[in-house]
This record gives C-alpha cells, sequence and structure tokens, in this order.
C-alpha cells in the first residue's frame, strides 16, 4: 500500500497536495474509494480511503490508526564526511531506508568536496528529496532530517547524544559491538551519534576533537571500506546490537 506523508496534525478526514497529489491521480491513477496509508505531521500512520480528487488535490478519509511502529527504538544521528559525486545521495538514501533518524552532511579536512552557501543549501535541498523518497518506499514513520552542511565541531555541538561512536581506521583495539555493549551497560542506548570520515579518512585533529566530545573510536573490522560503505556497515551492525533487525 503506497503511504504518503501529510503536513497537518491528525484528523479523521485530511488533504493531500502538491507533487504527492499529483502522483496519486496522474501517475498511480488512483481513485475515490482506493486506499492507501498517511502519516501525519504528530507521528500517526493510518490507512485512509480516497473521498475525492479534483485538480488541487487529493481529499482522504481516514479509516484505521496503525499502532506498528517502523523506527528503531535507538535515534540514530549519521554524521557523514562528504563524499564525492554521487557518493552522498546513494549513502542518504540507504541510511534513511536503514532506519537514521537524521543525516548531517561534514565537512571534514580531508574532505575531496567543499561545499558553501547557496552550493551547499541546494545540494542539502535535493539530499532532502532523496530522504523522503526513502522514507516512503520504507514506510518510515518520520521523514528523516538532512540537516545542513555542518564542521564536525558544529555537529558535535547540534547533536548532544548520550552515545557517541566514531569508526577510526587506525583503531584496532575495541570493536563496535564491544563498544555497544559497554554503552548498554552504563546506562543503555537511547540515541546514538554515528561519526564516518570522507574518502580521506579522519584526521588525528578530527579524532581528537571527537573524543574530547565523548565519542568512542571504534573498529569496523580488519578490511577498509569505502566511505560509502562504512556507514552502512555501522548502522546494520548497531541496529542488530540493539535488536532493531529482529531476534
Amino acid at each position: 500500500m503506497h503511504r504518503f506523508f501529510v503536513p497537518q496534525l491528525y484528523n479523521e478526514s485530511m488533504r493531500i497536495e502538491g507533487v504527492d497529489a499529483r502522483h496519486i491521480s496522474k501517475v498511480l491513477r488512483m481513485q475515490p474509494g482506493d486506499k492507501l496509508q498517511i502519516v501525519s505531521d504528530d507521528g500517526v500512520s493510518a490507512v485512509a480511503e480516497i473521498a475525492a480528487i479534483d485538480g488541487d488535490g487529493v481529499d482522504v478519509r481516514c479509516l484505521e490508526k496503525l499502532a506498528e511502529s517502523h523506527e528503531p527504538r535507538v535515534r540514530l544521528i549519521l554524521a557523514q564526511g562528504l563524499a564525492k559525486g554521487e557518493k552522498m545521495e546513494f549513502i542518504i538514501q540507504k541510511a534513511v531506508e536503514m532506519g537514521a533518524y537524521s543525516v548531517v552532511p561534514v565537512a571534514m579536512e580531508h574532505s575531496v568536496v567543499r561545499l558553501d552557501g547557496a552550493k551547499a543549501d541546494k545540494k542539502v535541498e535535493r539530499w532532502q528529496k532523496i530522504a523522503e523518497s526513502a522514507a516512503k518506499q520504507s514506510k518510515r514513520d518520520i521523514i528523516p532530517q538532512v540537516q545542513s552542511v555542518q564542521s564536525l565541531k558544529e555537529a558535535l555541538a547540534n547533536n548532544p547524544c548520550t552515545t557517541k561512536i566514531i569508526a577510526y581506521e587506525c583503531e584496532d583495539r575495541l570493536s563496535l559491538k564491544s563498544a555497544l555493549r559497554a554503552a548498554e551497560a552504563a546506562g543503555g542506548i537511547t540515541d546514538l551519534l554515528l561519526i564516518i570520515g570522507p574518502e580521506g579518512g579522519i584526521s588525528e585533529q578530527e579524532l581528537e576533537l571527537a573524543r574530547s566530545a565523548g565519542a568512542v573510536p571504534v573498529s569496523l573490522g580488519r578490511r577498509i571500506l569505502r566511505a560509502e560503505t562504512a556507514g552502512l556497515v555501522a548502522i546494520s551492525a548497531i541496529f542488530y546490537e540493539t535488536g532493531d533487525l529482529g531476534d
């Protein structure tokens, strides 16, 4: 069943407008009586029936609220070092599909890509559309936010998570699994900031900055992973360890 995010508070009668309304009527060719899922601004998911379609929008009547949540119990924020070309688009799409709460594009010392001003705003706007599309496809209950391009210092300050982990290729003592189990034993994991470097890796200065903010450096295994692979591997492992991928 197709799912649409409606920027309104939940009500028994709601109206879908804009791009989604055109998609329903022109692309999907849905008709009054057809059913779809909606997610309201206050996080309510429901099955709805199309009541009417006109040139400006689609009116729906909500039939049943959905109690099941599609969101992980751990709110994971991915702070991803800027990657080249379409790699950032791929990372954002897959991170959202896997359950990331938010993505922070981070301008790091070894980032090849340099974004600022209007260029950065335009990129973030495109990345947000990719996140929205991925959220719909994967039946998320929220549209994860792609934050503005930030320095690592800003990303750490703006996302004060109780657990912070930085994947560092030179770390050879502490595994991601061990770090997660230690965090669970110390009081549990409710939110987590995951820091992943760009193609050029994380500088020593950035490592120390993250450490001073409470981030724990971890290894992702014996092999060196690409920038577009590391974050997705880590997200999978985190959600597996915290019980989001099943028993």
